[in-house]
């Protein structure tokens, strides 16, 4: 006989992601990745004036790419400690921006309220993709544009990600992030809705590859959880098999690091 699937307790699940992203400082990684959110908006062609929305923002990227050009951004995620970071920054620059903790899943805004909403790298690890993406569509007004940057199955974070679940395995039943970086996924996600997208390289560079771990054992969430999970031989084979990676991925010369970080940029007009 078949075994029954019991239904994911997505609020379990989304309590264990809100302790991953909170763990570590994401923001010290997040800012090096600003010229993501830069180039998404231009891909939407933001207009001066145009209300947007900054979905599971991070420390702001695309927030501040957004406030830049003149845009009336709200920022959001559900970790306070990053909007706060990314309200340092807006600060720092002078930039009007209004921040709100806020679930992607379930966000607090009337229908049709932006004209733009926007997520770098964020979005995509919503634990219930169907209701985070039917969530962004649901917010933006007919004709809007929703702007992504998602992480490849295949790219370089993709195959990290990969590596990681291998020995802090995620939770069952549970959809992998970066199927949000293929077309098919998100032709499923965004039914109805014109979607143009394109692959783009976010390039990491470090001292080495022993300092880009060292960056993101202490301060990605994902994998530094991964590591605290585990005793002392499995946590030296995950940082074995990481430095691996980053060798194999390695464009760098005279021992740095430079490693071309696949991800799709996704631009959908709301029908």
């Amino acid at each position: 006989m078949p075994v029954a699937t019991l239904p994911l307790d997505y609020t379990a699940i989304k309590q264990r992601q809100q302790a991953v992203w909170s763990a570590g400082d994401y923001a010290l990684i997040g800012t090096t990745l600003q010229i993501v959110g830069e180039r998404l908006c231009e891909a939407v062609d933001l207009c001066a004036g145009s209300s947007v929305l900054d979905v599971a923002a991070g420390n702001g990227n695309a927030t501040l790419a957004a406030a830049r050009r003149f845009g009336r951004v709200t920022s959001t995620d559900y970790v306070r400690a990053l909007l706060d970071r990314g309200k340092e920054r807006a600060a720092a620059e002078r930039l009007a921006v209004s921040f709100q903790e806020a679930d992607a899943e379930a966000l607090p805004f009337a229908d049709g309220s932006f004209d733009v909403a926007l997520s770098t790298f964020g979005v995509m690890f919503t634990p219930n993709q169907e209701k985070a993406a039917a969530e962004l569509a649901r917010v933006v007004r007919k004709g809007g544009k929703i702007g992504l940057a998602n992480w490849t199955p295949d790219g370089f974070i993709g195959q990290l990600l990969k590596l990681v679940g291998r020995y802090a395995p995620p939770p069952a039943g549970v959809k992998p992030p970066t199927l949000w970086g293929t077309t098919a996924r998100l032709e499923e996600l965004f039914t109805g809705c014109e979607i143009n997208s394109s692959l783009q390289t976010f390039t990491f560079r470090y001292e080495s590859p022993e300092h880009w771990l060292e960056v993101f054992r202490n301060y990605y969430g994902p994998t530094n959880r991964a590591f605290a999970a585990l005793d002392m031989e499995k946590a030296a084979a995950l940082e074995a098999d990481i430095l691996d990676l980053l060798e194999k991925s390695n464009w760098g010369r005279g021992g740095n690091l430079i490693v071309p970080g696949e991800y799709l940029e996704v631009v959908i007009t709301r029908s």
